[in-house]
């Protein structure tokens, strides 16, 4: 099980951080953007270390098609990026700022999707496996924080690979079943056997309602995503059922629908995301696991520009962010899932990063979760 001896303030640079590399897309500076994140009060980041590119060529080049359009993570159009040596020169840097390292993987997709070839959970192992040997073997093992085996699994967006069993709609981003506990807890178990004193994770969300006698001990901490917007039916008053990460519209309901629902009730709303908070806090206490989140509070999906307001993301933010330190089971918060430099309305505000970073360090833990 992980312990800290206090918690961290953690932000999620996912794909971005080596992405989104041109003029004026955040990133083109690493040392910058690492100085403005500790500025803020941040002293961790999870990122995407692309295991399965680490994998299957490290230093060659490969072309990624988009994840989306209209979101600012990563590249709106088709980019290239080589690994290596960008990855450990990155984890270097974040050193550098005593920012430790949470790491993670999105399994982007390339024009010859190599992310196919993970055919089984050794396979994921072993991926894993690699990337932290390149990573020892540049003397920066030190610097990681913790490994979580793959993103919001298990997401045909982020996880195709794998069939879900029942292989139904309603089952592809539920990692609830036996068929996945029992693909997980292989891969964790070869990672282990290379790296015991790593501490892993899978980010799925835990059927925190109904606590189904599914057994993920094997994972150190649990990593939920939770938003205000996944509650009480908040999108049905925002956008369109159909959700298109490629059609404008969507956005554009978002932009002019998303800041009105909330204003209109917002103690309905925000009544919602307390209780998911503490829904979780009371699961990890039963399950005698703490918990680190790096996407969460007020929406999926936002971003800069026209009737974006994120004035109530940054009110709806701070709550969650307070409701999470409070409970003494949160060891990694972060404030968003929109603190990084491409997100100008949310980065720009100084003073508000650096009052939540110093609540989330300060805030209780408890005994069980706090190294002696």
């Amino acid at each position: 099980m992980l312990k800290l001896s206090e918690p961290v303030a953690i932000t999620m640079w996912d794909f971005s951080w080596l992405e989104r590399r041109w003029d004026g897309a955040g990133y083109e500076d690493w040392e910058r953007a690492l100085d403005d994140l500790a500025e803020r009060g941040y002293d961790a980041v999870r990122i995407d270390a692309y295991p399965h590119f680490v994998e299957w060529g490290p230093e060659r080049s490969f072309e990624l098609i988009p994840t989306w359009h209209f979101c600012h993570w990563g590249a709106a159009m088709r980019t290239d990026v080589r690994i290596l040596p960008a990855l450990t020169d990155f984890i270097a840097a974040c050193r550098d700022r005593k920012i430790k390292v949470g790491l993670s993987t999105w399994f982007r997709e390339d024009v010859d999707n190599v992310r196919m070839r993970v055919v089984s959970p050794e396979t994921l192992a072993r991926i894993w496996i690699k990337t932290l040997d390149v990573i020892k073997r540049a003397g920066l093992l030190d610097a990681i924080l913790y490994l979580d085996l793959c993103n919001e699994w298990p997401g045909d967006k982020w996880a195709p690979f794998f069939k879900n069993d029942p292989p139904t709609p309603e089952f592809v981003w539920n990692g609830n079943t036996p068929k996945s506990q029992a693909y997980l807890k292989r891969a964790c178990e070869v990672v282990r056997q290379a790296y015991p004193d790593m501490p892993l994770t899978v980010s799925i969300n835990p059927d925190v309602r109904t606590d189904k006698p599914l057994d993920f001990s094997f994972m150190d901490f649990f990593e939920p995503h939770l938003w205000l917007a996944q509650q009480r039916g908040f999108y049905a008053h925002v956008q369109p059922p159909k959700h298109d990460p490629y059609d404008i519209r969507i956005m554009e309901a978002v932009a002019k629908n998303a800041a009105a629902v909330y204003r209109a009730d917002p103690k309905h709303w925000l009544d919602g995301l307390t209780e998911i908070i503490d829904l979780n806090a009371a699961y990890s206490r039963r399950h005698h696991r703490g918990l680190m989140t790096t996407e969460c509070w007020a929406i999926v999906d936002y971003t800069d520009g026209p009737r974006f307001d994120w004035n109530w993301v940054k009110e709806v933010c701070a709550i969650g962010t307070e409701r999470a330190a409070a409970s003494g089971r949160w060891f990694g918060i972060a404030t968003s899932n929109f603190c990084g430099p491409q997100f100008v309305g949310m980065w720009r505000d100084i003073a508000w990063h650096q009052r939540l970073t110093q609540l989330i360090r300060a805030a209780p833990l408890d005994a069980e979760l706090t190294l002696a």
